[in-house]
């Protein structure tokens, strides 16, 4: 059972099927995200140590693990990197990587992870304004193609979640919080609501939503939020700040 998911499987078998020692697990995708549908899949994410022999000498490890399955009826899935790779992606403008980093969904933790997080304020950074923004571009545009609820939830979220983070330097990527605060269209909470009951279910099945012309105006008006709350934050331009202690960090998980 994950801390803050009653209802998830055990996910402690699958930590320790691993190939590799894991450094931390946490859930990301839409349970993270606050809009699971019943049918959701589980998106694990997490970083694993690959040990010394696997990254000096001529045969190097995987530095990603993925893999897909059912376990008591619920589809997995699971990604993980080796600590040395997602440093680098870190201190990359991948708001992704911070949103598997922080979540608090954990079904597997060590002090590496708990170094990591204590990290991580000084890892926000202006520049993940530019992952946030393109990700909804992407998804907004499933969205035209596809009519469904989940991309374009996508795109609200992580519209929200990056003006969050320029306004607040904090990372929240749970849509529900995020409309708690206000800044969102009111008819997001229904588009909420009718995912949860399909986790493919389209937005011309709900009652009682604008057009998407509108729909698309909305988005447009958060995107020039977060230009402006760009313009706007106290936060540094990159994380180069960090990248020291990181590396620290790396080198004594690896060696240590």
């Amino acid at each position: 059972m994950i801390r803050g998911v009653p209802e998830l499987p055990d996910l402690g078998p699958v930590v320790r099927e691993q190939p590799y020692p894991l450094l931390f697990a946490t859930v990301s995708g839409a349970h993270l995200y606050g809009f699971p549908s019943r049918d959701s899949d589980v998106d694990l994410r997490g970083v694993h140590l690959l040990p010394l022999r696997e990254v000096v000498g001529l045969t190097p490890g995987p530095e990603t693990v993925a893999r897909s399955w059912v376990r008591e009826g619920v589809e997995m899935d699971l990604v993980t990197h080796d600590l040395t790779k997602f440093a680098r992606m870190l201190l990359r403008p991948n708001g992704y990587v911070l949103e598997q980093l922080l979540s608090p969904l954990i079904a597997h933790s060590t002090p590496v992870h708990a170094g990591l997080v204590a990290l991580a304020p000084r890892l926000l950074a202006r520049h993940h304004a530019r992952h946030y923004r393109g990700f909804a571009r992407t998804q907004t545009g499933l969205f035209e193609k596809t009519g469904e609820l989940k991309p374009l939830l996508y795109a609200f979220r992580v519209l929200m979640t990056g003006v969050h983070l320029m306004r607040e330097r904090e990372l929240q990527a749970d849509l529900p919080s995020l409309l708690a605060a206000g800044g969102a269209p009111t008819y997001v909470p229904r588009l909420v609501a009718a995912k949860a009951a399909a986790e493919h279910g389209l937005l011309s099945e709900v009652e009682d939503t604008p057009p998407v012309s509108r729909i698309l105006a909305d988005l447009g008006t958060l995107h020039a939020t977060l230009d402006t709350a760009e313009e706007r934050t106290t936060l540094p331009a990159d994380p180069a700040d960090a990248s020291a202690a990181l590396n620290d960090l790396v080198l004594t998980a690896r060696l240590g």
